[in-house]
């Protein structure tokens, strides 16, 4: 079940009652993991583009929709090859400043997945 996420605020999310002080991925599933978004600070020294390695690790089959909380300024982006990567496995993707992607989270169905960004 999708769990609702119920506020944001610089360097926190509220999930479904449970404030939490990382980055965030919510699953197919509902569960909450914390953002491997180490994987995109090697390959580009910096969290705020999405790298291929992250998105894989980040990505379930059979999920049809991506929202990206891009941060309260919406600094993040994906890297043209992750862009790619989803488009073939035919995953739509929703990037937002955090409080407008949270909006569509709460009010998304079907298959979504979401990763936010809970700084800049």
């Amino acid at each position: 079940m999708k769990p609702h996420i119920d506020s944001v605020r610089f360097g926190a999310i509220t999930v479904a009652g449970q404030t939490i002080k990382h980055d965030i991925v919510i699953a197919l599933d509902g569960r909450v993991k914390k953002r491997k978004k180490d994987l995109s600070k090697r390959q580009y020294g910096t969290s705020h583009v999405i790298s291929l390695a992250e998105m894989a690790a980040t990505w379930e089959a059979g999920a049809d929709t991506l929202i990206v909380g891009a941060g309260l300024f919406g600094r993040v982006r994906l890297a043209t090859e992750t862009q790619a990567y989803l488009a073939q496995r035919g995953c739509a993707v929703e990037l937002h400043p955090l409080r407008r992607a949270v909006r569509r989270w709460n009010k998304s169905t079907g298959k979504t997945i979401g990763l936010f960004h809970i700084s800049c």
